[in-house]
């Protein structure tokens, strides 16, 4: 008898089954991953544990007894804690505000006791290893990583017995990706049940206990991580052997300058960044996360007011604004899908057309045979897996989210389009998606800006890579000089030079 369990669980969705006959057995002391891409059910059978929805059949089994979770407040009531991909940050209040919210001590007078809150936060801190986050900070201009960090300390402030990270590291630098793993040990080792979902495998190698693998809304494997090879974790998840994750790289680099970049500045975060994006070319750009690479896209996309001088083909050009951007064919995929790139309670079909109607006129009004038309293609395109596409981006998975952000800035026809992060939270196999679609633009003449902060990734499927080290490039590799250990070693600063 394992300390939660879930028996044959089905939920499904306007005839569609998400989850069929559904198991999953954790045990105080581990970390269990679950795995399994966009879609398979993860997020849906957690959603189930922690009342956010009631399944149609099944149980679910707490230290052997059976449970009735019928919304989040039974949920709670079980130590149930759950950490969800999408952030729920309230922008204008505090940190410490954020991660006590509904519980803020009050005073002898009934008023809020800040003082007390501040001490409660601060405790916490000490308690997790937070060094680098004001309790006090307005919540709302922080990073997405310490956003979610926030997120992370408002569950574990409420001490719950069962705790569930779903997509918790997606949001996160490298080194919180680190302080998170170790937590989730912690955790585990004070006795929890530790739920861990994460599509990224050295994750779940280096952190985690048991892996168990859905697809299709059903349970199909179940394993010691040190005892499985990943790539049979990964096949099992797709149902296939996965072959050709990252594309070949064929150049299709022009020798026309699609954008020159010179004395950027903004602030004092970017420094006189200089560089050159040609047509065809896939451009990385790298770099520990924080060292001005968000700012320099949103510079470029005029969201950001900067000092500049840019080129785009040959012309001089002045950043304006988004829309401007958007007219003069640049388009910017952003860092976080959710609340930059979507209108979630929207349908599928009003995101993708949502910038570009105005390409979509018949006269003053707009050509419903037209959108339908362009809605039609990228859904197709990019596999986008829906019900239909009126059906809201809220219901989506990430990896199809993801994807209509992309249907979104591709259905403006965009000659450079620029990527932040673009693979964050979404599953090997949506990955790899695209991995082939950034290659194929390249080849088709579009010129392509690609931050990641992953290097494997900077390394398999950019022509070039740039680094980015406090707040100005340092460091230019080409294909004979594009590996890992380059890149690493001029994200801390130790080797630079600009070689083209």
């Amino acid at each position: 008898m394992a300390d939660l369990e879930f028996i044959n669980i089905s939920k499904s969705f306007g005839g569609i089954s998400a989850l069929r006959q559904a198991n999953l057995s954790c045990n105080k002391g581990q970390v269990h991953a679950l795995l399994g891409e966009n879609g398979a059910g993860k997020s849906t059978l957690l959603k189930v544990l922690s009342g956010a929805i009631q399944a149609n059949s099944g149980e679910i089994r707490i230290a052997g007894k059976t449970v009735n979770i019928r919304n989040p407040h039974d949920a709670a009531a079980h130590g149930v804690g759950t950490v969800y991909q999408e952030l729920s940050i309230i922008p204008n209040l505090t940190v410490s505000e954020n991660i006590f919210i509904g519980r803020i001590p009050r005073n002898k007078f009934g008023s809020f006791d800040k003082k007390k809150l501040r001490e409660n936060t601060k405790e916490l801190f000490e308690e997790y290893g937070v060094t680098d986050i004001n309790p006090d900070d307005i919540a709302g201009p922080l990073s997405l990583s310490k956003r979610q960090m926030i997120e992370i300390l408002r569950v574990l402030s409420k001490k719950p017995a069962i705790i569930i990270f779903d997509e918790a590291t997606s949001a996160l630098t490298e080194n919180k990706v680190n302080w998170l793993l170790k937590l989730a040990r912690k955790l585990a080792d004070q006795g929890r049940i530790v739920i861990f979902i994460s599509h990224r495998m050295s994750e779940i190698k280096d952190g985690c206990d048991i892996i168990t693998i859905l697809r299709n809304g059903q349970t199909v494997g179940e394993m010691k991580v040190n005892e499985v090879e990943m790539d049979k974790a990964i096949s099992l998840m797709l149902g296939r052997k996965i072959e050709g994750y990252y594309p070949e790289i064929v150049s299709h680099r022009a020798a026309e300058k699609a954008m020159e970049v010179k004395n950027l500045s903004h602030r004092h975060i970017l420094y006189d960044i200089r560089f050159d994006l040609y047509r065809g070319e896939v451009l990385g750009i790298g770099g520990l996360a924080g060292q001005g690479q968000a700012e320099l896209l949103l510079s470029l996309f005029g969201i950001l007011k900067s000092r500049n001088d840019i080129s785009l083909y040959g012309k001089p050009y002045r950043i304006h604004s988004p829309k401007k951007s958007i007219e003069n064919g640049i388009a910017l995929i952003p860092e976080d899908r959710g609340f930059q790139g979507l209108l979630l309670p929207f349908s599928i079909k009003f995101n993708i057309t949502l910038s570009s109607l105005s390409r979509l006129g018949a006269g003053p009004l707009l050509s419903g045979i037209k959108e339908q038309t362009v809605v039609t293609e990228y859904m197709n395109a990019l596999q986008i897996k829906a019900l239909s596409k009126d059906m809201a981006v809220v219901n989506l998975s990430g990896g199809n989210q993801q994807k209509v952000v992309l249907a979104k800035m591709l259905a403006t026809g965009p000659k450079i389009l620029m990527m932040h992060d673009v693979t964050r939270g979404v599953d090997v196999g949506t990955k790899k998606d695209i991995f082939t679609l950034v290659r194929a633009l390249a080849a088709g003449g579009n010129s392509i800006i690609y931050f990641s902060t992953d290097v494997e990734e900077l390394v398999n499927v950019c022509d070039r890579v740039l680094v980015m080290f406090d707040g100005t490039v340092t460091a230019s590799f080409s294909e004979s000089e594009r590996n890992e250990a380059n890149i690493v070693s001029a994200s801390i600063g130790v080797k630079s030079g600009i070689h083209k």
